[in-house]
């Protein structure tokens, strides 16, 4: 090392030579114009190897890309560390490329924290034949158990019972809702993939619910965000080896899980999704299938991936809707007027959805406000493409800046209050908006967006009609914080709330 050093500063010719490189390095890494000379997306000037690192806000990156929106327009440049980021920004740019430009903006970006845990298995962080194969056999079988349909409105009533049980048992005291919401929304997407709830005290099902939201939390850190710049930086990032840790420890609980259902499969019955991927991994054995992509990773991770965004985002997002109602009493009380004018004390059903816009409409309003995956999971162009008059090559990572779709100023009337009637027309009834995108759009679109509509229909509003939802004593409205969370998912930060029972 010390002899290279030598040798590159040993004349002024070698330096000067050194300096005219690294310069045209750093112009042509992050100029506007392509090396044919098409036109690129613009943005702010990057350094070598660090690029916009020291302009981002690494645990919140999503406020600067909003920020550099303004600047840049819709369609712009970031170079995370070395890795040059193509950011969509605001409804108009992000609906065309995910829905009328969906195969060039169709792959995935699977970041380096998620090649270590996932190695390109599963539904999240795929690619290619084996992800078209995870996703098609997950939503057949999701909508085989249920998705859309009365039986998985049963499943999810039982389980209200359960919750509604749970914060009973708090007698109005102050408590953190984040554990028994994460276990309720957890016990929906179990009942489909293993045929069966868990208790909430059950060790092994704690365990799994707790390391996956810790693991959602850290991977939004900026401990997380520099080791996908840097990935050679691995070993001196303590997050990057809790997250390996904990996919270990989370693969070891679920292989117990499987093997017992593998031990008790019947080929003509099946009674949840893993059954059904055993059944047909069985079968392409059987018949000599080379190359199937229903193996053991796909299947762990497969399970893991459906799991994780199962529980949290759900979970999330009622955290949040039941801190706005403590936040805003107001909304609180229409919400609970017409739960009780329309649906009584009787069950609520998704049928009813139809007739409680109100509701309907402040659970819609939560979402957009909330915006808890604000770039959405990276997308990765998977071809060249000129794009809003830009020249966006094959391979590029793209960030679909979702927040700014729920935000967009030219789309909502009151883009960063919580409005309800952003979602209500003039006579009342819930109104439809084209930019509300919270689940994403196109290929890759959440394959649980149906589930997840009703599990916030019937948690939420089987909650609202039992329980009156206040800040702790001694806190005012005023008080309560909505500022987000660090995440991969943006929760609230940590509080308390009171489950004051209606009856």
């Amino acid at each position: 090392m010390e002899h290279l050093v030598s040798l590159l500063f040993s004349s002024p010719t070698t330096v000067i030579g050194a300096v005219f490189l690294f310069l045209v390095f750093y112009f042509v890494s992050t100029g506007s114009i392509s090396g044919d000379g098409r036109k690129e997306p613009p943005g702010p000037r990057a350094l070598p190897l660090l690029g916009n690192l020291l302009q981002l806000d690494l645990n919140r990156p999503y406020r600067t890309l909003c920020d550099l929106s303004k600047t840049y327009g819709s369609v712009f440049t970031v170079y995370f560390g070395p890795r040059k980021v193509v950011v969509l920004a605001g409804y108009k740019a992000v609906k065309e490329a995910l829905v009328s430009y969906a195969e060039e903006f169709g792959e995935r970006e699977v970041p380096p924290i998620f090649k270590d845990i996932t190695g390109g298995h599963g539904i999240l962080f795929s690619n290619g034949d084996s992800w078209k194969e995870m996703r098609r056999f997950s939503l057949s079988t999701l909508r085989d158990f249920g998705m859309g349909r009365r039986v998985a409105e049963e499943t999810t009533l039982e389980e209200c019972a359960h919750l509604i049980q749970m914060f009973e048992n708090q007698k109005g005291k102050p408590f953190d809702t984040a554990r028994l919401l994460n276990y309720a929304t957890s016990n929906i997407i179990s009942s489909i993939v293993y045929g069966r709830r868990f208790e909430y005290n059950d060790p092994r099902f704690r365990n799994l619910v707790d390391r996956a939201n810790e693991s959602i939390r850290i991977a939004g850190s900026a401990q997380i965000q520099i080791y996908n710049m840097f990935p050679w930086l691995g070993r001196w990032i303590k997050n990057q080896q809790v997250m390996v840790k904990h996919a270990e420890m989370t693969i070891k609980d679920l292989k117990g899980l499987v093997d017992q259902l593998r031990n008790t499969v019947n080929p003509q019955t099946c009674r949840s999704l893993v059954d059904c991927f055993l059944i047909r991994k069985q079968r392409d054995e059987d018949a000599g299938v080379k190359d199937t992509h229903f193996h053991e990773e796909n299947l762990m991770y497969t399970v893991s991936n459906l799991f994780s965004a199962g529980t949290d985002t759900t979970a999330t997002t009622l955290r949040w809707s039941l801190l706005l109602m403590a936040k805003y009493p107001h909304i609180q009380d229409q919400v609970q007027e017409e739960l009780d004018r329309v649906v009584g004390s009787r069950d609520i059903w998704a049928e009813d959805r139809k007739n409680l816009p109100f509701t309907d409409a402040v659970i819609h309003e939560t979402q957009r406000l909330a915006s808890i995956i604000p770039t959405s999971i990276p997308h990765k162009t998977s071809r060249d493409v000129t794009f809003q008059g830009y020249f966006i090559k094959k391979d590029t990572t793209v960030f679909p800046l979702l927040t700014s779709v729920l935000h967009d100023e030219s789309e909502w009337e009151n883009p960063h209050t919580f409005n309800p009637s952003h979602f209500l027309d003039k006579e009342g009834k819930f109104l439809r908006r084209d930019a509300f995108l919270p689940f994403s759009a196109g290929r890759r679109v959440c394959l649980g967006e149906g589930l997840a509509k009703m599990e916030l229909f019937l948690f939420f509003s089987s909650l609202l009609q039992r329980f009156r939802f206040t800040p702790p004593p001694g806190i005012s409205e005023d008080e309560l914080d909505l500022t987000p969370a660090v995440g991969f998912t943006i929760p609230p930060l940590p509080h308390e709330l009171c489950a004051v029972s209606r009856q």
